[in-house]
């Protein structure tokens, strides 16, 4: 792994991280559900005349197709959907760590559903992984975590999980950010009804600091972070783009402390490093077989799966 592929990753998981503190600011002052709606409106109109531009088309394949409609539905509707929900009621970083569990889950519902062979580390990492999230969460109940929140989260966090074990054997395409613009059409479209039924006439808290946070979420998290993901994944690969996830707890906990004032005690800081290096040890089991047999492209699934 070269210099620059270090810091592409490095740049992905701060820019992936800081969507949870950006997503609070919006959510406090305005109905979740409906910005989502315009978040991912605005994103598909960006996504999909760069596509466009790029020499890419809509006509997929079925394979493709099925992609976009997972990935509109569990990783946009559900995922978001669930996270942008409870984060009126969490902290961001809370919500952080437990987003960032999705490697874990992955791994152990591959073993569990699909009998897949975990190595002596994933097991491991596993084991770390939940440690962290215990003494994290359980310290956090100490001063006033909100459970149901928790459990939106979880909840998010599962369906994004599943919608990865069933489109991870999609294979490599050319038409990448057309998929991502199309998905982002998708959420709107399956979350503009439920916006409306629970969150007509809310009112919206208008401030700079929301404009900026919001318009923040579309470009950077939302389309920058794709496109550098893409990029980062193209250089050296979709297993090992994916050990830059061990970052995304240590940043997410960091930049909601910095410019939210939250929580940042010894257990969050032992807590994040404790899952940081738990799904370090489940990324690093995969990458002898990936080195094994590389491939030439990411598949849209794997390259989807990193994004906020």
């Amino acid at each position: 792994m070269d210099f620059r592929a270090i810091l592409m990753g490095f740049g992905f998981a701060v820019v992936w991280a800081s969507a949870f503190t950006s997503t609070r600011m919006i959510v406090t002052a305005a109905p979740p559900l409906t910005a989502l709606v315009i978040r991912f409106g605005l994103s598909a109109m960006v996504a999909i005349p760069l596509a466009r531009a790029m020499g890419q088309n809509w006509r997929l394949s079925r394979a493709e197709w099925r992609t976009v409609v997972l990935f509109g539905l569990c990783q946009n509707a559900l995922y978001l959907g669930f996270s942008w929900v409870a984060m009126q009621y969490v902290e961001a970083s809370v919500s952080a760590i437990i987003a960032s569990m999705m490697p874990l889950a992955v791994a152990f519902l591959g073993w569990l559903l699909y009998a897949e062979r975990l190595r002596p580390i994933a097991v491991a990492g596993l084991v770390a992984g939940v440690a962290g999230v215990t003494l994290i969460m359980g310290v956090r109940l100490r001063h006033g975590l909100d459970v149901p929140g928790v459990i939106l989260c979880l909840i998010g966090m599962v369906a994004l999980t599943f919608a990865t074990l069933a489109a991870r054997g999609a294979g490599g395409s050319r038409n990448m950010m057309m998929i991502v613009g199309l998905q982002m059409a998708v959420g709107a479209g399956l979350l503009l009804v439920p916006a409306m039924l629970m969150e007509w006439g809310r009112p919206v808290e208008w401030s700079a600091g929301l404009l900026w946070a919001f318009a923040y979420t579309v470009i950077a998290p939302g389309i920058g972070a794709t496109w550098l993901w893409f990029r980062l994944v193209n250089r050296i690969g979709a297993v090992r783009a994916a050990t830059f996830h061990f970052l995304s707890p240590i940043f997410g906990v960091a930049i909601a402390a910095a410019l939210l004032g939250e929580r940042f005690g010894a257990s969050d800081v032992i807590g994040a490093l404790i899952v940081a290096a738990g799904i370090l040890m489940v990324q690093l089991a995969k990458l002898p077989a990936a080195a094994a047999a590389p491939q030439p492209s990411s598949s849209a699934a794997r390259a989807i799966e990193g994004r906020d």
